[in-house]
């Protein structure tokens, strides 16, 4: 650390070393054996150095241009940014805040009707299947580089409102606030942004019992990639608007160059452990979670969103797994659901947590893409050829990687109506054998075409104009 009083210069270029440093050090976690990376397979290393570039870029943006007194959404996790198994349905966003102030969301989207169980709009753009905000405090998850974050007590959620519970006027426009406390006579859409706990923080005991949220973030999960549009939204600081941020300074630039480093150098550290100690990727071992950590083709103990699961969707039960195919295998997959969900996905992603392909290839599909059998059960097929039939999951040529299946229930149900999952590995050549007689064929033609839209929809959700 140079001091301060050194000059301008000097100071600048140190912090700039310090940065490069830590760049090094998440640049290490793609290959040391002891940072735990994904096997060093030529792809793997690849696509590792994909993965490293896309957590510098969302740092760059968190580092430099966060602002919590005049807040933007910004992607937390994108098509060129993807990382932690991150839902191919998903518009992931986030944005900072102080949760001592107040804040004012507001927006407008395509028919909602869906929403309210309704059947959906036709010939209008509609807003997404499912929307979710959540304010929490702690900073996001995978920063400190370290899994004691993972601790019951380092992050807490303060407020959520997700899609069945928004109110929605009848032009499509929405406002949200989110303030310590509701207003007294305030009926509107409410986020809290204060939580009160009852037990000290377990890394700063000195805190005190208020939470308040460092930032809101949430989901637009898409279902009918044709019809469904993204929101878009903003949010300013009650009281804050027209203001106008101070001259930048050598302090505030030589803290944000810092800071960009050590976000990269901590996510990179941070994931790599939590996929092979509480997650068991590579064999379960000492720290790995009973029950939790992820079996060879098939599937964990299904489990809700929680600090000890790496956080995620409140709302969401996860489960997962690695499938681990030979040119010649399949894993069908068999999804039971007993008590509809507002949403389910299932994807695919490499040993980083990336996302497979999901605009040029299926590495993804969700509940309203597949087309379930005459049971009523959902079943898939993971291969790395197309077997020719509607719900084919592509490899992409990996041949081993994370399947996540997602259910998002605004309220959790009793665990006896928690969907099942279960998987079958099958020789690729037998795979009709085992699936029903039913079981439609599905054309190269139709396989084009169903590419195509996906193409489309993924050009649109992530446009940047």
């Amino acid at each position: 650390m140079t001091p301060a009083n050194s000059d301008p210069g000097t100071q600048l270029r140190t912090a700039w070393d310090d940065m490069i440093t830590s760049l090094q050090a998440a640049r290490d976690a793609l290959d040391q054996p002891e940072l735990m990376p994904a096997p060093a397979t030529e792809r793997n290393l690849a696509e590792g150095y994909r993965y490293l570039a896309g957590y510098l870029h969302s740092a760059i943006e968190r580092a430099f241009h966060d602002d919590p007194q005049r807040p933007q959404f910004r992607n937390a996790l994108s098509v060129i940014t993807r990382g932690t198994i991150d839902n191919a349905d998903a518009i992931y966003f986030y944005a900072p805040l102080d949760g001592r102030n107040s804040y004012l969301i507001s927006g407008r989207m395509g028919d909602s009707r869906h929403w309210r169980g309704e059947p959906p709009a036709r010939g209008t753009p509609r807003a997404p299947h499912y929307l979710i905000f959540e304010a929490s405090s702690g900073g996001l998850t995978g920063d400190t580089g370290d899994l004691g974050e993972l601790r019951p007590g380092v992050k807490s959620q303060t407020g959520r409102l997700d899609s069945s519970a928004m109110q929605v006027e009848a032009d499509g426009t929405f406002k949200i606030l989110l303030a310590p406390k509701r207003p007294p006579g305030y009926a509107g859409n409410f986020i809290a942004t204060l939580k009160m706990v009852d037990k000290p923080h377990p890394i700063d005991p000195e805190l005190g019992p208020a939470r308040y949220a460092s930032y809101v973030s949430g989901r637009q999960l898409f279902n009918d990639w044709e019809h469904e549009e993204a929101i878009h939204f903003d949010i300013v600081q009650v009281g804050a608007e027209g203001s106008q941020p101070p001259p930048y300074t050598v302090e505030c630039a030589t803290r944000q160059i810092r800071q960009m480093g050590e976000i990269v150098r901590g996510q990179l550290h941070f994931w790599n452990a939590f996929w092979t100690i509480p997650m068991g990727t590579y064999g379960e071992r000492s720290g790995s979670l009973p029950g939790v950590a992820f079996p060879r083709n098939a599937f964990n103990r299904i489990n809700a969103a929680s600090g000890a699961t790496g956080g995620g969707m409140s709302t969401n039960l996860y489960a997962g797994g690695v499938f681990e195919l030979a040119e010649d295998e399949a894993l069908i997959i068999e999804n039971r659901i007993a008590l509809q969900p507002n949403y389910i996905g299932f994807q695919l992603s490499n040993l980083w947590g990336e996302s497979l392909d999901y605009a040029n290839r299926t590495g993804s599909l969700n509940g309203y893409q597949c087309v379930p059998d005459a049971d009523g059960v959902l079943r898939l097929v993971i291969a790395h050829r197309d077997p020719g039939v509607p719900n084919w999951l592509d490899t992409g040529g990996h041949n081993e990687g994370f399947m996540a299946p997602r259910w998002a229930y605004s309220e959790t149900p009793p665990q006896d109506q928690w969907p099942r999952i279960d998987a079958v590995k099958v020789p690729l050549g037998e795979l009709r054998d085992h699936l029903p007689a039913a079981t439609p064929v599905f054309t190269p033609a139709q396989r084009q075409a169903q590419i195509a839209l996906r193409q489309r929809h993924v050009q649109k959700r992530f446009r940047s104009f």
